[in-house]
């Protein structure tokens, strides 16, 4: 029986880019193997008689490891809600260490656009060109915004645009339930503090967490909701993420739909009261 062939490079880069390493954590590669003292010699490696560890002294390494996500999530509403201003809130987040995505992430991706805007778009959670630029929606999904706000008279310049999580998860995974609770303080500081007349939640992740819905976005895109920021109740809607038009480009039509509801709804708020 042959064996297999060995991997080429390209096969090599595509398993990992599939495993999720998309990108370099130090600017030069690291060969972890050329130093002798740290390569295991064979006896070490096939210990003659099994190693017993005491199973009490893992758990107590790992709580003291990992901060409760209870006390995580009271002190990110305690810090969000003294912020007076965005950018007093974007150094708090600088600042926070109260979620684990801060550490593996490159920077801290808060905002883009004009915080005086009339309309505020927030999406879930930057990418790895967000992670790397430092801003939300740069790579082709934000390219496929920029096409869509820009279908109804819109630009970066008179939009507002965030994410619900500030910090790329690894290999772009889904957020977990707890790292969602620990960053929505942030975000609806955030959203209280832009003051937008019209919130748009992108997908399906922003819609469930900041209005409240188990519904999916099939049937909550296009239908407006009321969202309590605190101070005012603001006019929000639903509508597809960019990434999810890309993969599936027949609901181009649908969201289409949405931004006319959009720009109907500002038009309609910028003319003089009778």
């Amino acid at each position: 029986m042959m064996p297999d062939p060995a991997p080429t490079v390209q096969q090599l880069l595509a398993f990992y880019l599939e495993a999720g390493v998309d990108c370099a954590l130090t600017e030069e590669p690291v060969n972890r193997l050329s130093n002798p003292d740290i390569v295991p010699g064979r006896s070490e490696m096939i210990p003659s008689r099994p190693i017993i560890t005491a199973p009490a002294a893992i758990p107590a390494v790992r709580a003291e490891a990992a901060p409760a996500p209870e006390a995580a999530i009271a002190s990110a509403r305690e810090a969000a809600r003294t912020a007076p201003s965005l950018e007093v809130l974007r150094g708090l987040l600088e600042n926070f260490d109260g979620c684990a995505l801060k550490s593996t992430a490159t920077r801290l991706v808060f905002a883009d656009g004009n915080p005086r805007s009339r309309i505020m778009f927030v999406g879930e959670a930057p990418g790895r060109e967000e992670d790397i630029e430092g801003l939300p929606f740069v790579g082709r999904s934000g390219k496929l915004l920029d096409r869509m706000i820009a279908a109804i008279g819109l630009d970066r310049t008179n939009v507002y645009i965030a994410n619900v999580i500030p910090w790329r998860p690894p290999g772009n995974r889904t957020p977990t339930p707890q790292e969602t609770q620990i960053c929505l303080p942030f975000i609806q500081r955030q959203i209280e503090l832009v003051d937008p007349d019209v919130l748009v939640t992108l997908g399906n992740p922003s819609t469930q967490t900041l209005l409240q819905t188990r519904e999916g976005i099939m049937k909550t895109r296009g239908r407006w909701f009321d969202y309590d920021s605190g101070t005012r109740v603001i006019r929000a809607i639903a509508t597809f993420h960019p990434a999810y038009l890309l993969r599936s480009p027949s609901y181009k039509r649908m969201a289409w739909q949405d931004l006319r509801a959009i720009a109907k709804a500002l038009q309609q708020d910028a003319l003089p009261s009778p």
